[in-house]
């Protein structure tokens, strides 16, 4: 199994390498021989060679960096897609896919035109929080904590509702996005750390088969705890 960390080095803002060594670790206790390339901005891949692709979080600055540099991945990008390849993007990495993006000063510059949605940027102030999410492909709520400062419009295909927390703009009920077996999201914590389920799922996804995923006691019972509280919070609020 292969995986690739693109913009290991400044897309990384919340630990966010912690998601591709959950990925590696199960993958291995699953039986398979791993190996893992990290990507900057400037060097080149083969997006054909990997079976799991990975972005994370950034400033917004890197993420414009970033969104210049993968454009000469975006046929690429799409075909592994198309394929079937598991992608992940978290934080504001997902947002590079859309149709525009605008900064706080009014600036648009093109997205990689995956989807038709539109991120807003704005400087007042930062829309933060812990969430609860669901969706429809796992019985478990996902938790974890958003940290962003842009509104996104035009999801279509969304991947989480919102049950407590922030969504894709003021007064949404529905966050993320989703494109065969690629996932979208703002949540951060690392989100495969604290949501083991997800990880397992994502690790079945690229095995074909159910990985081994009875030593994710730990992660597990940190889920737990965290759920219940932020249950607490909600039911209170």
């Amino acid at each position: 199994m292969k995986l690739l960390h693109l913009y290991h080095d400044i897309m990384n803002l919340y630990g966010d390498y912690a998601n591709v060594s959950a990925m590696r670790r199960i993958l291995e206790k699953s039986g398979a021989q791993v190996s893992v390339d990290r990507i900057s901005p400037g060097e080149n891949a083969d997006f054909a060679d990997y079976d799991f692709i990975y972005i994370g979080s950034g400033t917004e600055r890197n993420q414009r960096v970033v969104l210049e540099d993968l454009r000469k991945y975006a046929d690429a990008l799409k075909s592994a897609v198309d394929s079937g390849t598991v992608v992940l993007m978290t934080g504001n990495s997902f947002e590079m896919l859309g149709k525009t993006l605008t900064d706080a000063k009014g600036n648009t510059v093109n997205g990689l035109g995956f989807f038709d949605f539109t991120v807003t940027e704005q400087n007042k102030t930062r829309v933060t929080g812990d969430v609860i999410y669901t969706c429809d492909f796992l019985t478990q709520p996902l938790v974890g904590f958003v940290n962003k400062c842009s509104e996104i419009k035009g999801i279509s295909e969304p991947l989480f509702r919102v049950t407590m927390g922030p969504g894709d703009f003021d007064g949404s009920r529905e966050e993320g996005v989703r494109m065969r077996e690629l996932f979208g999201t703002h949540l951060t914590g690392p989100v495969l750390i604290k949501n083991p389920h997800l990880l397992t799922y994502l690790a079945e996804k690229i095995l074909g088969k159910a990985p081994a995923d009875d030593w994710l006691v730990s992660e597990r019972a940190g889920y737990q705890i965290t759920l219940r509280e932020l249950k607490r919070r909600n039911e209170g609020a």
